[in-house]
């Protein structure tokens, strides 16, 4: 996370009857190079997997949030940041000093007031009670307060629970929503999952094709309308599930903001309407967040949450972002399992979130294990 820590600077109701949802025929995956997906048009096929190992490409994702870091720190010693980092720790001992940087570097990178001042709280404690005198000495302790309290939002999502096991996703528009239900599916399908896909984000421009073209990138089955009440859809892809014996149901929403109260309800009839396809469901309610909104993330969880109630977390797109420490805002504010973390665009770069790991990456450090 801080390369200062561094000698050296590092190189409802039933749904009314609606015309029948249609069945998306499923067709081989064409060759064409890899690209992000986007409102106007759908993914194309992914490149060749990216060989660097998933601990590699968090570190590479995450360098962001440390430049930003490194940035914050030497300002505000009126120095080169790279001399900073090189010997801010080694000159000297721990004082309060240190401590106040420690602590305006947490702010920057968006762990949020109640979380930097926890840690900051635990890190002086831990200064006086266990004596401790290096920079080295003291980033273990940050280290491993971080662990700590990322650790509890380290929880597997259970698939095997019910069949089929009904997941439904939501978020903003642009959060990455969608295409986290492509790289979901194949996620699934890895672990020996048959996946049907519901294209329940019926008023989003594009929203369907896209979703269409990740059924075709997986070999899924996507249900749809033209239009029409996403609860429906999401009920008649329900239905077709436990006909055909599958797995698991993702079911896309459409995306809102946290202010327009009249659009959530639609995502509140839509998790009603799911109960009544399936009592026992939603098994999971996923909301996907942007982690370039930063502390924004915490407002939105907030409201999605009182709408549908969130059980799980995705965040996406760590590699685009200086503010990766948001995930010690959630964990103190509104700690919900963060079940995936995405770092890129590639069919593999959404993987399940392990507290160890990320903290590791975000310190820059060798993994323990």
């Amino acid at each position: 996370m801080f390369d200062f820590f561094k000698k050296k600077p590092a190189d409802s109701a039933t749904p009314q009857p609606v015309p029948a949802a249609a069945e998306v025929p499923v067709a081989p995956p064409a060759p064409v190079p890899d690209q992000p997906p986007s409102a106007a048009a759908a993914p194309a096929p992914d490149a060749p997997v990216d060989q660097r190992s998933w601990a590699v490409r968090l570190r590479d994702g995450l360098s962001k949030t440390r430049a930003k870091l490194n940035a914050a720190v030497g300002p505000t010693l009126g120095a080169d940041v790279g001399d900073v980092m090189s010997d801010l720790f080694s000159r000297r001992k721990i004082d309060d000093e240190l401590l106040d940087e420690i602590e305006t570097t947490l702010l920057t990178a968006d762990c949020g007031v109640d979380a930097t001042q926890y840690l900051i709280d635990e890190m002086r404690k831990r200064w006086k009670r266990d004596k401790l005198e290096t920079g080295d000495q003291l980033k273990g302790v940050l280290m491993e307060l971080l662990e700590g309290l990322l650790t509890p939002l380290q929880q597997t999502l259970d698939i095997n629970a019910h069949k089929p096991t009904i997941i439904m996703l939501a978020g903003v528009n642009g959060s990455g929503k969608t295409t986290s239900i492509g790289k979901l599916a194949k996620h699934f399908q890895a672990q020996g999952k048959s996946v049907l896909l519901a294209a329940g984000d019926t008023f989003r421009a594009a929203a369907r094709e896209q979703l269409q073209e990740w059924g075709r990138r997986n070999d899924v089955t996507v249900i749809s309308q033209d239009g029409g009440d996403p609860a429906a859809v999401v009920f008649d892809a329900i239905s077709a599930a436990r006909a055909r014996g599958i797995d698991i149901v993702l079911a896309d929403t459409a995306g809102r903001l946290p202010t327009q109260l009249h659009l959530m309800e639609e995502i509140a009839k839509v998790r009603r309407v799911i109960q009544k396809a399936d009592p026992t469901g939603p098994h999971e309610v996923l909301l996907v967040l942007d982690s370039n909104i930063g502390q924004n993330a915490l407002a939105q969880l907030a409201a999605f949450d009182k709408a549908v109630g969130v059980t799980g977390l995705v965040v996406t797109k760590l590699d685009g972002t200086a503010k990766g420490g948001v995930l010690a805002a959630i964990a103190r504010t509104n700690p919900k399992p963060i079940r995936y973390i995405g770092v890129g665009e590639r069919i593999d770069d959404l993987q399940p979130f392990v507290a160890r790991e990320f903290v590791e990456a975000l310190f820059d450090v060798a993994p323990t294990r």
